[in-house]
């Protein structure tokens, strides 16, 4: 069996590739996140998700490496991960009943030379909130690692009035319908 690699330290893809029950081991990608003037969001993540796997592809050839990221936005205005918990607060009270856009790239590189891309965008709607609600849930959940300073896959669902997507783990982080296609096409049998 060909060794699958996902290249990212991100607890949250690591736990939705374990879904698919796949053995996998986990690389941390030495790649550069910096912000390219005038890219638009889906375009950086498409960019991130490849340079991510190339990037450990480079250290593994032979395996089949799966590389990912996320880019929220609103407009074309991009939202980084808030990092503090003021940060979170403002993020999140500007996105106070309104929309943003969550663009989640994924590469796949085959053993074989295959370069499968693929990029899903999800618009998630967020209900009113009020400064209290946002102190409570920034101080419950800590999101400050997370596109848009919240956690979908927890407390963070209580935020939103709806969310469009075709794929509900790309939200999270890692687009897996896609994804198992992909990795039936590299050779895998999933499921």
């Amino acid at each position: 069996m060909q060794a699958l690699i996902l290249a990212s330290s991100f607890a949250y893809r690591r736990a939705l590739l374990e879904r698919l029950r796949l053995p996998f081991e986990v690389a941390r990608p030495a790649t550069s996140e910096a912000t390219v003037e005038g890219e638009l969001a889906p375009d950086r993540a498409i960019r991130l998700s490849l340079a991510k796997a190339q990037a450990v592809a480079a250290y593994h050839p032979g395996a089949v490496v799966i590389g990912s990221d996320q880019v929220a936005s609103v407009g074309n205005a991009i939202l980084d991960k808030p990092g503090t918990a003021q940060a979170c607060q403002k993020q999140l009270a500007e996105l106070s009943g309104s929309s943003a856009r969550f663009h989640t790239g994924c590469a796949v590189l085959g053993a074989r030379g295959e370069r499968l891309v693929h990029l899903d965008t999800t618009t998630v709607r967020f209900r009113s909130l009020s400064p209290e609600e946002i102190a409570r849930y920034v101080r419950l959940e800590e999101p400050f690692d997370c596109a848009g300073g919240f956690k979908a896959e927890a407390l963070g669902i209580a935020l939103f009035d709806s969310v469009e997507s075709k794929d509900p783990t790309a939200l999270i982080g890692l687009p897996l319908i896609w994804l198992a296609e992909a990795l039936r096409n590299v050779g895998f049998a999933v499921p």
